[in-house]
């Protein structure tokens, strides 16, 4: 016998019940890796929302001010990723008394990360890495901001917007957020938003509205018979990726917001929300072109596009209880509400250039009533949630503008408003080879 084959199956059979206790004591790894993964690829596509956001509102502005959406845009994103670090996570999420801490103390916590080459023993294996719950939650930060900026465009000043920005995504989207998502008053009392329909969407739909009062409708807009004057946007091309751009990020959106991809329920459920959440965005477009093509005899291109949007707002609330049905027709009903929605803004001379409250904030509070047909909530509870978001959004949104106003002034003078923002306040233009229009 070759003693040199010997020994080694000897060594083996001797070290086999070491490594089987060795393998029993180790902790599986595979649900904190896979929800890891789930934060992370949610947070990127959400992240891509971003740009939807800028094609969309540089597609639905007049070309003298697409550079000043761009701008707006890039800006926005960049400060909401730095005052959710510096303040809005901890506050959103405060857990056990502020247990994250920072270099800005004990109220104001900077979120600490991982340290490099955390070993499995030392994860919280249970759930994800603050890194990418971090990250994922940001991004839903930027898209309320986003909200904003379309519903303002072409008048208002970019350093006072930024300035609402910084005061939006540190403080007020994390302390009304924490109320449902960090476990606070509302969480308790049952109220239920999956992803974000009134949380995300009505709060930035909340805060447009509050500036669209305190700014004015942009000059011209509105005759002296009261009628509304139309003011295509520069590009429908543009207008149309950023849909598609929207519609491709609201998957990460809402199926991240299942928090969880480390079991066969969990990655199933991440399934069924992609499916819900495509049929309520179908649904929502083939909606709002039918409807116009019934009003109007024609067609009309951006309400198909806002119609998609207000489908994939409707949904969100609950993306997973639904059939493929009830998607539908929850879609359906935002397409819907947003055709007859702008209109109705126009006729109380309330300047909306993207569409965004009827799409963000008409759609989103009834996409949060429509939990009640298929989720564990009851109206009263959804009813209340609605109203205490709206009303701290709102008023402490309008303070805000007033503040800005009587300090910095929000808007820009009618010269420059008639010239274009690209020129007023950047001194470039986006389309420089093109006449302004």
């Amino acid at each position: 016998m070759n003693l040199m084959k010997v020994l080694p199956l000897a060594a083996a059979v001797t070290l086999a019940p070491t490594l089987g206790l060795a393998q029993e004591a180790a902790p599986d790894t595979t649900p904190y890796i896979l929800t890891t993964l789930l934060f992370l690829m949610g947070g990127f596509l959400v992240f891509w929302m971003a740009a939807g956001f800028a094609m969309l509102e540089a597609g639905l502005v007049r070309s003298k001010n697409v550079a000043m959406q761009l701008t707006k845009n890039i800006a926005l994103f960049s400060i909401a990723s730095i005052m959710y670090w510096l303040i809005g996570f901890n506050l959103m999420y405060p857990g056990d008394g502020w247990a994250i801490s920072g270099w800005l103390g004990p109220f104001f916590s900077a979120t600490s990360l991982e340290p490099v080459g955390l070993a499995a023993e030392d994860a919280a294996l249970d759930y994800a890495s603050v890194g990418s719950d971090f990250f994922f939650q940001l991004m839903f930060v930027a898209a309320t901001a986003s909200i904003v900026s379309g519903t303002l465009a072409e008048r208002i000043k970019l350093w006072p917007f930024l300035i609402f920005v910084v005061v939006l995504t540190g403080i007020l989207y994390p302390i009304s957020g924490s109320w449902q998502w960090g476990g606070g008053w509302l969480s308790e009392k049952g109220f239920s938003d999956f992803a974000g329909s009134t949380i995300v969407h009505s709060v930035g739909g909340w805060a447009a509205l509050a500036g669209a009062l305190i700014l004015g409708p942009r000059i011209g807009k509105y005759n002296k018979d009261g009628k509304t004057v139309p003011m295509p946007g520069s590009n429908l091309a543009l207008a149309t990726l950023g849909t598609f751009i929207l519609w491709l990020g609201w998957f990460g959106f809402n199926g991240g917001s299942q928090l969880a991809m480390g079991t066969v329920g969990d990655v199933t459920d991440v399934s069924r929300i992609f499916a819900n959440t495509n049929m309520a965005a179908a649904s929502g477009a083939v909606a709002a072109l039918l409807l116009t093509q019934v009003l109007y005899k024609k067609p009309d291109l951006t309400m198909t596009l806002n119609g998609a949007l207000a489908g994939l707002v409707s949904i969100t609330a609950e993306p997973l209880a639904p059939t493929l049905f009830g998607s539908l027709w929850i879609g359906a009903v935002g397409g819907v509400i947003v055709v007859f929605a702008v209109p109705f803004l126009d006729k109380m001379k309330i300047d909306d250039v993207v569409g965004a409250i009827p799409v963000h904030l008409f759609a989103g509070i009834w996409g949060t009533i429509a939990v009640v047909f298929y989720g564990d909530a009851s109206f009263g509870t959804q009813l209340m949630g609605i109203i205490a978001y709206g009303v701290f959004t709102f008023v402490a949104s309008l303070v805000l503008w007033l503040i800005l106003k009587a300090a910095v002034g929000i808007r820009v003078d009618a010269e420059a408003e008639i010239n274009g923002l690209d020129m007023a306040e950047l001194g470039m233009e986006a389309y420089p080879d093109f006449s302004k229009g």
